[in-house]
């Protein structure tokens, strides 16, 4: 067994000295570190919140400290042509700077490197924002005789804290865009260029080098580069090999086979690609906290509500389910700006859909697991139905458990108490694709499989839902019929893409009536 496997689970652990001082268990990520530190000077690095942004920075700033002592046994130390010598680190942790406003983030800025100077027994006297910095860093240089380094964490704090919420705040986003643009530029300019020894930048999203990073646009953007695919996240190579006493555990308490634990934990919380290469990897927060309770919850989606994400899907009448097997180009990765916010590059860089598929430069993206997928379409029923009353989610939750034991008539009555709890008052067209999305978020929601507009050769199913023994096949008609809606799934062969599965197969057809604004039929078969 390995020897990190019983070591403590890291829940929360951002610093690397608590880590390795304390005997945390720590996946060995210096390869990735040395490799970077090796071939180039400026970095940048887009992931999901929660998914060890901060843990790698502190590790950076051990490494460039020289603290070989915390590396003892990683793989880092190996390496007998790394010299352990120790530079000066400026590290910007924007999660601590305050950025109310652009008056307030520039004050907390200053205070931070005046703070940073006080350090090294420094005294700083340029009175602008860009020359305290441009004069620290020089500062460090001539007191050390060493080059300089500046680590920056969660850099687009300061504007993604500001979306959603109104013209106001959206206003303050573009002022805070604007001072970091200035502040950033500094690092490339010839006055310092020749002192910096390592620049790294990480954040949610990858704002375009035409908006923030115009001035700092040397970067080298290693977040969908395939070398780094694993820089951050666990792969399930290293799940298996690492956690080998918690899956055990997991094992032990469910009465599960070990294949069993590893197949559910990695459609709970595997999944996340983010280049061309097929390497998927579970995100940290999740699978510890997993770990740490032996429960199949979501975790990670319950740390924030992505109420921006919902408003902005709304506002655009984004249609929700195409959200599965979205098919984007490059472009939408390298997207973020303020003045045109495209969902599809909210949604991949801040986690809530990942690369599932790649060919010929056209990037499908999907969920990344049944975690993300079953907690945001909840957040999306909810709010494409305003709330609709206190029990609607209990109701929700029951639906998946109904339709696998084939309890029809409890299915039906549960989904049309749904509909009939929705507000008439709702300012939405009670259309086919309306009663579409409603059905499918619900039943997503509820835990089911379902996958909607799934593509065969004669058509596109409405909606498939999935379970261990059985394939249900929905078509969807309003105002119409659900003889209609059978027949076209007959017609259109839809059955044959699952008949290999060995599966049962169910043919639902089911008719909405807009005027009553529910299910007014469905026909079995």
């Amino acid at each position: 067994m390995n020897p990190f496997t019983q070591r403590k689970l890291p829940l929360d652990v951002q610093s690397f000295e608590k880590m390795r001082r304390e005997h945390y268990l720590y996946i060995d990520k210096t390869r990735h570190i040395y490799k970077m530190i090796s071939e180039g000077t400026y970095y940048f690095l887009s992931r999901p919140r929660r998914f060890g942004k901060s843990l790698l920075v502190s590790t950076l700033k051990c490494v460039f400290e020289g603290r070989k002592e915390l590396f003892k046994d990683l793989w880092i130390t190996e390496q007998e042509e790394w010299e352990w010598q120790t530079y000066p680190v400026v590290l910007l942790d924007f999660n601590t700077i305050n950025n109310e406003s652009s008056e307030n983030l520039q004050l907390a800025l200053e205070n931070h490197l005046v703070q940073r100077a006080e350090t090294s027994s420094l005294t700083l006297q340029s009175p602008l924002l860009m020359s305290k910095f441009t004069e620290l860093l020089l500062a460090l240089h001539t007191q050390t005789h060493m080059p300089v380094i500046v680590l920056v964490d969660e850099y687009d704090k300061p504007m993604i804290d500001h979306l959603g919420r109104g013209k106001k705040h959206l206003e303050i986003a573009k002022a805070n865009r604007d001072v970091l643009k200035n502040f950033f530029g500094v690092l490339k300019s010839g006055e310092l260029a020749p002192i910096l020894r390592f620049v790294f930048l990480t954040g949610i999203s990858r704002f375009s080098k035409v908006s923030i990073f115009s001035e700092l646009n040397n970067l080298i953007d290693l977040s969908m580069r395939d070398d780094y695919a694993d820089l951050l996240g666990y792969t399930q190579e290293e799940l298996e090999d690492c956690f080998q006493g918690y899956i055990d555990q997991f094992s032990d308490k469910f009465r599960w086979s070990h294949e069993h634990t590893l197949r559910a934990l990695a459609n709970q919380y595997n999944g996340y690609r983010f280049c061309e290469r097929e390497l998927r990897v579970y995100n940290p927060f999740s699978i510890l906290h997993a770990f740490h309770e032996l429960k199949l919850r979501d975790y990670w989606f319950e740390t924030a509500t992505p109420s921006f994400l919902i408003n902005l899907l709304k506002e655009q009448h984004y249609s929700l389910p195409k959200l599965e097997g979205l098919e984007v180009s490059e472009a939408v990765f390298t997207t973020f700006d303020l003045d045109r916010l495209r969902p599809e590059a909210l949604l991949f860089q801040t986690g809530y859909l990942t690369i599932s598929d790649v060919q010929q430069r056209l990037y499908t993206l999907d969920y990344p697991n049944f975690e993300v997928k079953r907690a945001l379409s909840e957040s999306l029923f909810m709010a494409m139905t305003e709330g609709a009353n206190s029990s609607i989610s209990s109701h929700v939750i029951k639906l998946g458990r109904y339709l696998e034991r084939q309890e029809y008539d409890a299915f039906f009555e549960t989904m049309r108490a749904i509909f009939a709890s929705i507000p008439y008052t709702l300012n939405t067209q009670r259309d086919e694709a309306y009663f579409h999305t409603i059905f499918y978020l619900m039943l997503s929601a509820s835990g089911a499989e379902a996958g909607c507009e799934v593509l065969t050769s004669e058509g596109r199913i409405d909606l498939a839902v999935e379970f261990s023994e059985t394939v249900y096949i929905l078509e969807f008609k309003c105002n119409q019929d659900a003889e209609t809606a059978l027949q076209q799934i007959h017609e259109k062969r839809y059955a044959d893409t699952y008949r290999q599965k060995d599966k049962n197969i169910v043919l639902i057809g089911i008719n909405f009536d807009a005027t009553t604004r529910n299910v007014a039929e469905w026909t079995i078969v």
